[in-house]
């Protein structure tokens, strides 16, 4: 620990702003096995009746992306310290932990970064998750968040190794505000290929998200949904969100949803649509027929609003960092090993029993109270970033 904190040290003077990053990594919580072992159950539900559901786990914290809402290049630069790999959960790791919480009642997982397609041989472990079961006896809902630079070559053998839905992150369809925004000049048309692999490999339920950010990429939302009207993927647009402690949120960078909204009304007939599923985080919208009807051919839209809509009250996910962390809200400040019971001897039974209080103890609503928190989180505790746990 000494040493990694001494070799960040010698870094240029911007490592004051990473080192809380991986301090906060080395100072998550124990997770404790309680003295006596108690089986799953298949559902476990925290102080406020929310259920465990969904499972994302980040397979690697690095990405070849620098989104200034994620990963910005002034503090993620080439000196960045990354996990080591022996840090790492490896496949067989990660998917004894998912087999447990699978027990516990969850039913989808969702493999995330950092960037997971830059994790090597990514297939080999959905191969290992989709062979899972759920308490129920069928196979998880699994799917995968990317950028999508990588997926034209992946789509094909991810699809062949049991997964089930993709959701690429796509900022804009121009090619300028596309580059500016991921940072490493990366063209929107390789992106595009990529969904188009996966359309082509049979992947199903494709979704695209877009982070909308006041005057940097809001004059993109119009050109996005008529591209993505009539095509069978699904476009969501996500209130630029305040998440870890280094990409300089702003308030009045927020467009609200039903702002975006009513600007996609003000073109694009919309009829409000109900959730698929409890816990959905999106309000589905349906592009309307000429008779007012939801025509599915067309299509439809959604819109995340952490921001000035918090979904917390059905909140039902849990992430896994890439180190076997276990975080229940994407705002945290700590997480709970899992790692050094895996790598300590601890029996499925010893670890399941940990995971339990975990999550029975659960109190997490950032988003119902950010208005009343502080804005300066730089003293204290810090948030995990997303690159580190998932979006």
């Amino acid at each position: 620990m000494a040493s990694m904190a001494g070799a960040i040290r010698q870094n240029h003077p911007m490592s004051e702003r990473v080192i809380p990053l991986v301090d906060q990594r080395i100072a998550a919580l124990a997770a404790r096995v309680p003295a006596q072992a108690a089986a799953p159950t298949g559902l476990l539900t925290d102080t406020r009746g929310r259920p465990l559901r969904d499972l994302r786990i980040s397979v690697t914290d690095r990405c070849n992306f620098r989104c200034n809402y994620c990963m910005p290049k002034e503090v993620f630069d080439k000196d960045h310290a990354y996990l080591p790999h022996n840090a790492l959960l490896s496949f067989e790791e990660i998917t004894r932990l998912a087999r447990l919480f699978l027990a516990h009642g969850v039913r989808k997982i969702r493999l995330t970064g950092g960037e997971p397609l830059l994790r090597k041989n990514l297939e080999e472990l959905v191969a290992q998750l989709a062979r899972l079961r759920t308490v129920d006896g069928t196979a998880p809902d699994l799917t995968l968040t990317t950028n999508g630079s990588l997926l034209a070559r992946k789509a094909r053998t991810l699809k062949e190794a049991g997964l089930n839905r993709v959701t690429v992150s796509l900022d804009g369809l121009d090619d300028a505000v596309f580059r500016r925004m991921n940072d490493v000049d990366f063209p929107v048309a390789d992106v595009l290929a990529g969904i188009e692999a996966a359309h082509a490999a049979g992947l199903s339920q494709i979704k695209v998200n877009m982070v909308v950010k006041r005057g940097t990429n809001d004059h993109e939302i119009l050109p996005m949904a008529r591209h993505f009207r009539g095509t069978g993927t699904t476009l969501r647009f996500i209130e630029y969100m305040d998440v870890g402690a280094t990409n300089g949120w702003r308030m009045d960078e927020v467009l609200p949803s039903a702002e975006l909204i009513a600007r996609l009304r003000a073109e694009l007939p919309l009829v409000q649509l109900s959730p698929t599923s409890p816990g959905e985080t999106a309000e589905r919208w349906g592009y309307a027929s000429a008779a007012g009807q939801h025509d599915p051919a067309l299509g439809e839209v959604g819109v995340i609003s952490s921001v000035t809509q918090a979904f917390c009250g059905d909140c039902n996910r849990a992430r896994l960092s890439t180190e076997g962390r276990l975080y229940l809200c994407l705002f945290a400040t700590q997480g709970y090993d899992l790692r050094s019971l895996l790598r300590g001897g601890a029996s499925d039974e010893a670890i399941a029993s940990a995971i339990a209080p975990i999550w029975q103890q659960r109190t997490d609503r950032y988003s119902e109270l950010r208005s009343s928190l502080p804005a300066d989180t730089t003293q204290g505790a810090r948030r995990v970033e997303m690159s580190y746990i998932g979006g």
